[in-house]
């Protein structure tokens, strides 16, 4: 199993999907588009797509000119069945792929947030576990209408499109469900200044706020990449068999 993994700037650990490719025994190759490495070129080297999130928005094409050629990556990958998961920019670029609508500055969400599952997402694989909602942790200002022939599979009052699935296994989150405990420590060290700025006294309030709801988003956090992970290659080996 090897999954190509596009990484939009730096500090965007895999946390709990590293968990569970780890499980899998999955091979990882990263692309570090923000630093000027190339994309992959086709679909063909790997089973699987994973686009993280970043700073930046989707149509940043100015200041981050390898974005359309993202956008038309991930769409090559979900054209050859394979495995492809967009996770904050990540579901805006593969929103944009799909001439849906970047809707920038739209939706602003910061911390461990409710968000509710559709009844489409009740019976799709990747949330079928979590009930009628879950906690998750958000960070986003943007986000984007569904695209055409989308389902949407998880939503709340802020964002509309918090989850949605393209074909067999293609799937956008604006939540970071990756986000577990440990990759949120890093961060509110890492970007202190920017989460004062716009969350005042988050930062103070952190050690109450993690206490409630992180438990929570770990497990929800992790049975979400374990499910996504177990969409990889599945659709080949269901051709096998048969």
């Amino acid at each position: 199993m090897r999954v190509a993994i596009v990484e939009n700037m730096k500090n965007t650990p895999l946390g709990a999907l590293g968990i569970a490719l780890e499980e899998a025994g999955a091979e990882i190759e990263w692309f570090r588009a923000w630093d000027g490495e190339r994309l992959p070129s086709d679909a063909a080297a790997h089973d699987a797509l994973v686009v993280l999130g970043g700073e930046q928005n989707a149509r940043d094409d100015d200041t981050h000119p390898y974005l359309p050629e993202l956008a038309r990556l991930m769409r090559r990958f979900e054209e050859t069945d394979k495995a492809v998961l967009g996770i904050c920019l990540g579901s805006q670029i593969l929103a944009r792929a799909y001439e849906a609508e970047n809707l920038l500055g739209a939706a602003h969400e910061f911390g461990w947030k409710t968000v509710g599952v559709t009844e489409e997402g009740k019976a799709d694989p990747l949330l079928s576990a979590l009930g009628d909602d879950f906690t998750i942790f958000q960070w986003h200002s943007d986000t984007f209408s569904l695209p055409t022939g989308a389902v949407r599979l998880a939503t709340n009052a802020v964002t509309s499109n918090q989850a949605f699935r393209i074909g067999r296994a293609t799937y956008g989150t604006q939540f970071h469900f990756e986000a577990n405990t440990a990759v949120v420590e890093g961060w509110r060290t890492e970007f202190k200044a920017t989460i004062e700025r716009n969350e005042p006294g988050w930062l103070e309030r952190y050690p109450e706020i993690a206490a409630k709801n992180a438990p929570a988003a770990e497990i929800a956090g992790l049975t979400i990449a374990r499910a996504w992970v177990r969409t990889i290659g599945a659709e080949a080996k269901l051709q096998a068999a048969s």
